[in-house]
């Protein structure tokens, strides 16, 4: 079996010698027995963290490469104009802390999400038209994970201190 150890982000698909297809439900995981696009028993043995992204590179103890790939699940594509509909759509959706796919295509904008059914009509209350389909799902990986924090709390607490920390959305006081 070969072990992937390490995530190496994006990568492009010449440096990898194999691909892994894997559902969002499995891509979530850091510990898992896959087999390869190729037929190869793979073991994945990876810090738990952010969300195996299409297109990511893990590297294997002896230093071969395998590329990550969203697999063509069930999903549901959410339509309605762009500008504040959009944005209000994805506001409500994103509000239910359900994993959302943000996109464009030739037809507009989308948001993208598993079957659900109430979220299929919260989307229409708001004035979407919903194709529901098959396509890779790749959600959107949150704010923190774009922009290198975790969301847990990871700032400096090196002096002592009291502060409120409700700027984080916490709501939580903490003498330090």
């Amino acid at each position: 079996m070969l072990k992937l150890i390490e995530r190496l982000g994006p990568i492009e698909g010449r440096q990898a010698g194999d691909t892994l297809t894997l559902a969002y439900e499995l891509r979530i995981r850091g510990r898992l027995k896959a087999v390869s696009d190729a037929g190869r028993e793979l073991g994945l043995f990876l810090d738990r963290g952010p969300v195996l992204r299409d297109g990511e590179g893990l590297r294997a103890e002896g230093g071969e490469i395998v590329r990550v790939r969203a697999a063509i699940e069930p999903v549901v594509t959410a339509r309605v104009a762009t500008g504040l509909p959009l944005a209000r759509l994805a506001y409500h959706l994103g509000n239910r802390h359900v994993q959302l796919a943000l996109g464009e295509d030739a037809k507009g904008g989308y948001v993208r999400f598993p079957p659900d059914h109430v979220l299929e009509e919260l989307a229409e209350l708001l004035g979407a038209s919903l194709e529901r389909h098959e396509a890779p799902f790749d959600p959107e990986p949150g704010a923190y994970h774009q922009l290198g924090h975790s969301p847990a709390h990871d700032h400096e607490h090196d002096r002592a201190h009291g502060h409120d920390h409700s700027h984080h959305g916490q709501g939580h006081h903490h003498a330090h």
